[in-house]
């Protein structure tokens, strides 16, 4: 089992929520991206996808926005946060790898999160559910979402910051804010996760392994789990790997594509 210690601080009081702000998040990051905040939107990641199919967005594209009343997460489950309680937002690329190892870049994404929370945070430990949950203990703090479009991909975020016990949305849910985390400004996480994200998918780009990465900050590989697929079957494993496209290989030698992960005890 894993085993982690964790700073918890539970809040009756709603945490400080700076607003986005396109100019200090792109202070802070490279060229190769281009921000957008937007203050209510229905689902950044279907403006972002509308945008590429219009040829109006390029690699590299930002939409961010403190409201969206459409949000989804995978499985078109829905998403949803108070204004300016979580960090939400939709990027594009173009991988220039075979379009059969795209389906790595969830994971990749997933990595640059907890990546940027222990840069802004060392004390904070958060892991990898897969396919695309973060999780800090048993809670989780954010997921991811993925869809082509275009020449490339768009993924989506949503991070749990400033949300109160009151504000989670379900029971198994938890924020940044309840773990005590060291900043709550969502300027900040973001631009540490872009400069992250693009470090790592470039060296990805360049045909680095990074699943050794992947592994090292599993809470999945190496346990006993459930797969609750989506028409309802399910299959009990040990996971024990992943492939370069994301895959998660159980001990059978048998790969899960999609499905629910339940980790058992």
């Amino acid at each position: 089992m894993w085993a982690h210690e964790h700073k918890v601080l539970v809040v009756s009081t709603v945490a400080p929520r700076p607003p986005l702000d396109s100019s200090v998040i792109s202070e802070k990051i490279s060229q190769y991206w281009r921000v957008s905040v937007v203050e209510v939107t229905g689902s950044t990641q279907d403006d972002l996808t509308q945008l590429v199919a219009d040829k109006k967005a390029k690699s590299g594209e930002v939409i961010t926005t403190e409201y969206q009343s459409a949000g989804r997460g995978r499985l078109d489950r829905k998403f949803d946060a108070p204004a300016s309680s979580a960090l939400m937002f939709s990027f594009y690329v173009e991988p220039i790898r075979d379009k059969s190892d795209w389906s790595f870049l969830p994971l990749l994404t997933g990595l640059s999160a907890i990546f940027s929370l222990t840069t802004l945070d060392p004390e904070l430990s958060p892991t990898l559910k897969w396919p695309n949950d973060i999780l800090i203990g048993d809670g989780k703090v954010g997921g991811i979402i993925a869809q082509t479009s275009g020449d490339g991909v768009v993924i989506g975020v949503g991070i749990n910051v400033g949300m109160s016990q009151e504000e989670l949305p379900v029971v198994t849910a938890t924020s940044l804010a309840l773990h005590n985390f060291s900043t709550l400004d969502r300027n900040l996480i973001l631009s540490t996760f872009l400069a992250t994200f693009e470090e790592l998918f470039q060296r990805w780009q360049n045909g680095e392994d990074l699943r050794h990465l992947y592994k090292e900050r599993s809470a999945t590989i190496g346990h006993d789990i459930r797969i609750e697929h989506p028409d309802g079957s399910h299959k009990n494993g040990k996971a024990v790997d992943v492939t370069p496209a994301g895959e998660l290989i159980l001990e059978d030698g048998s790969r899960v594509t999609v499905g629910d992960i339940v980790h058992l005890r």
